[in-house]
């Protein structure tokens, strides 16, 4: 599955998903973790209200099956889950997107959590 983290300084999960400079995308699955693709968008994205601002970057996460920001609008999280994207607001900004791709790893090896196994079922469907 391809993940996006939305990021200020592409290594941390520390940016507002209509305002972020950076989508890092990764490939996940039980064997690891890479980066697929790095996105930047050129600044002055940072108004409120600014609905092109966001066709870029969904545009951008279409084959991703997460998207982690720290915060999101109501109208982006709805489009993204129109697209059968689920949003995930991680609070912490100083976490480094390659500790939650660990984790992410370990899930996908175990047994995933019920929110992650209904996001993986719901893909498989489409």
């Amino acid at each position: 599955m391809y993940v996006a983290f939305a990021s200020q300084d592409q290594i941390h999960i520390d940016a507002h998903f209509g305002w972020c400079p950076f989508l890092e995308i990764y490939k996940v699955s039980t064997e690891g973790h890479e980066l697929h693709q790095s996105i930047a968008f050129p600044p002055g994205a940072e108004q409120d209200g600014d609905e092109n601002k966001l066709t870029p970057r969904i545009n951008a996460v279409r084959a991703c099956t997460l998207v982690y920001v720290t915060a999101i609008g109501g109208s982006a999280a709805a489009r993204l889950i129109r697209e059968r994207i689920t949003p995930i607001r991680n609070p912490n900004p100083s976490e480094p997107i390659e500790s939650l791709l660990d984790r992410l790893v370990v899930m996908l090896q175990g047994t995933p959590p019920p929110w992650l196994r209904k996001v993986l079922q719901a893909q498989q469907v489409t």
